[in-house]
C-alpha cells in the first residue's frame, strides 16, 4: 500500500464511518501524499471500478481488487488500469488529491473489505 499513517488514533475509530442511509461501512483511512504511488497489498486481480457515496452525496471512486482469499475496495485512487492480474507490490495507481474537491480534507486512501471485515491486516 501507499506509505502513510491512519487518519485517526485507534483502529475502532478508523474503521467506522457513516454512509448516507445505508448504515455503517468499515474501512481504514491511510494518510498519503497527493499523487503518492499505491502498491498492491497482495497478488490478485483488478476486477473493475467501484463507487460509493457518503451522506452528503459526495462520490468516491476506486477499484476492486481480489484474490482467492480476499476482496478489497480501494478508494481515492486513480488506477493505471481497472482489470487484469497484479503482483504483490506492483503499482496500482496514485492517490487522488482530495483538497481539489473537499477544502481542508487530509488526502487519504480508503481501504474497505468487500465483506465489511477489518482490512487492517493489509496495512
Amino acid at each position: 500500500m501507499a506509505s502513510g499513517d491512519r487518519r485517526c488514533r485507534d483502529i475502532k475509530t478508523c474503521n467506522m464511518s457513516f454512509t448516507g442511509g445505508n448504515g455503517l461501512h468499515k474501512a481504514v483511512d491511510l494518510v498519503c501524499d497527493d499523487y503518492g504511488l499505491v502498491n498492491a497489498p497482495f497478488s490478485g486481480t483488478l476486477a473493475g471500478p467501484v463507487t460509493r457515496k457518503d451522506g452528503a452525496g459526495s462520490r468516491y471512486d476506486g477499484v476492486k481488487f481480489l484474490s482467492d482469499a480476499q476482496c478489497v475496495k480501494i478508494f481515492n485512487i486513480r488506477p493505471y488500469r481497472y482489470l487484469g492480474p497484479v503482483a504483490q507490490g506492483q503499482a496500482l495507481g496514485y492517490l487522488l488529491p482530495l483538497q481539489e474537491r473537499f477544502s481542508g480534507i487530509t488526502s487519504h486512501l480508503a481501504l474497505q473489505m468487500c465483506d465489511g471485515t477489518d482490512p487492517s491486516r493489509f496495512i
